[in-house]
């Protein structure tokens, strides 16, 4: 995602808040962009640190919200009280969250219906929609069955 285009956006976003844009918030951006998969904000802060050590925890806290605010990321609730954040560059907004509760992964797929499903519901409620997500949470058979799950991280 670390395109020129999201940096800028980044920093113009900084700008018109009257933010400063510092080596630590571009460390936060830089590592954010980096990322591949869902990531915390503690996962954030070890890749930040490897960028420039000196980032803060508090720093990473603070830019979170102004990175999710500004479109850069963003923000997954699976509802164990630690927040997720994934690249939102793609531009795909229509998409299915599958947590797997064994091991807390998320899945992200396509849900172009998801567009329909929503403004069909609201305006027959007389409302327009503003945002919207699926999530459905799933236990992972081969866990299940065999004790090994499969999308589990290997330690």
């Amino acid at each position: 995602m670390s395109d020129a285009f999201s940096r800028e956006k980044f920093q113009t976003y900084l700008a018109g808040k009257g933010l400063r844009v510092t080596n630590q918030r571009l460390a936060i951006f830089d590592a954010a962009c980096a990322q591949k998969e869902h990531f915390t904000a503690e996962q954030l802060l070890d890749q930040a640190r490897a960028i420039d050590d000196s980032v803060s925890r508090a720093t990473v806290y603070r830019t979170l919200p102004l990175m999710t605010e500004s479109h850069i990321l963003r923000e997954v609730d699976i509802g164990t009280g630690e927040k997720y954040y994934r690249s939102a560059s793609n531009g795909n907004t229509q998409v299915a969250q599958v947590v797997c509760v064994d091991c807390d992964r998320i899945f992200e797929i396509s849900a172009p219906f998801m567009e329909w499903y929503g403004s069909t519901v609201s305006m027959k409620l007389g409302l327009k929609p503003i945002s919207q997500r699926l999530q459905v949470s799933a236990q992972c058979i081969a866990f299940r069955q065999g004790g090994r799950c499969p999308n589990r991280p290997k330690r």
